[in-house]
């Protein structure tokens, strides 16, 4: 008589214990494919038709998933059989989606994760307005939302993601070109009390009218990034540090109407900024002509 055949294929040693026979609730799911990358999973799943339900119910119950641990560029199919019983899921981020990922992949997965607290869609170039009232309608315990470099987001999208997310206190809108202030200071007016961390970097319409209502509306901000926002200028940063005594850390390279002057106060606090104050520029730039630096005594 012939030995048994395991679910691999191969063939089972007598009185050998097979990896399926494990409790799965107890041991294979949580500690055993917990640790597993979702690429593997991809693999694991071909092996049988019980590998591919145990992966089924792990992937059904995910908390967080993340396309990057797929790889660099994921499939439309693989993504829609990773995702398609999870209804648990706490984190989403699907960056590497980007050149395909639509309102129609996305909005059926939102609608099932209601407890979604964390998105990101950087670069999701294809997606729309839909998507975004979907997921402000949808999850509204969301917290932290990136949306950098979706040149899709206009004032319109921005409001409704302002009135329906009360929880949300991180967002990302680097490069999201079509904002402009009016947009940053409705955002402020409506969530500016929960806000921490706001990129509003490379958006040459954004000025000191939408830093200043942050400013006055946003006590608990922590991090600021304005890089490139060309219409911004030392007003805004002046209110910056009159109205936000939490605010640990700034971004202004490339805001050429920033002086030095509206920032030292903030220095002074010992807020992180990426820019050098004058001096300190100067000496490294004598530095690299003469080779050396001399000495200066900074206190005088």
């Amino acid at each position: 008589m012939e030995p048994p055949m395991d679910p691999s294929g191969g063939e089972q040693e007598p009185g050998a214990v097979r990896l399926l026979d494990l409790p799965w609730e107890d041991v294979l799911l949580p500690h055993v494919l917990s640790r597993v990358p979702l690429r593997q999973l991809l693999w694991l799943q071909r092996v049988s038709r019980a590998f591919r339900a145990l992966v089924q119910l792990h992937l059904a119950r995910l908390r967080r998933f993340d396309a990057a641990q797929v790889g660099p560029q994921i499939p439309r199919a693989a993504l829609a059989w990773l995702l398609r019983d999870a209804e648990g899921l706490q984190e989403l981020a699907l960056a590497p989606c980007h050149e395909w990922l639509s309102d129609e992949d996305l909005v059926p997965v939102l609608a099932r994760n209601p407890q979604l607290r964390s998105v990101a869609l950087a670069g999701c170039g294809q997606l729309s307005r839909r998507a975004l009232g979907a997921l402000a309608e949808g999850c509204p315990r969301l917290q932290r939302l990136s949306l950098a470099h979706c040149d899709w987001v206009d004032g319109l999208a921005l409001r409704g993601l302002a009135d329906r997310c009360p929880a949300l206190e991180e967002l990302d809108l680097t490069a999201c070109r079509q904002l402009k202030d009016e947009a940053i200071v409705y955002l402020a007016q409506r969530r500016g009390a929960g806000l921490r961390n706001l990129s509003l970097a490379v958006n040459a319409n954004v000025g000191d009218t939408a830093v200043q209502e942050l400013a006055r509306n946003c006590p608990e901000l922590q991090h600021l990034d304005l890089t490139g926002c060309l219409r911004v200028g030392s007003d805004g940063i002046r209110t910056l540090a009159e109205y936000c005594p939490a605010l640990r850390s700034l971004r202004v390279r490339h805001c050429h109407h920033v002086a030095e002057p509206s920032l030292s106060r903030l220095r002074k606090r010992g807020v992180d900024i990426d820019v050098e104050p004058p001096l300190h520029q100067a000496l490294v730039l004598l530095q690299d002509m003469v080779g050396f630096a001399p000495f200066v005594n900074l206190q005088v």
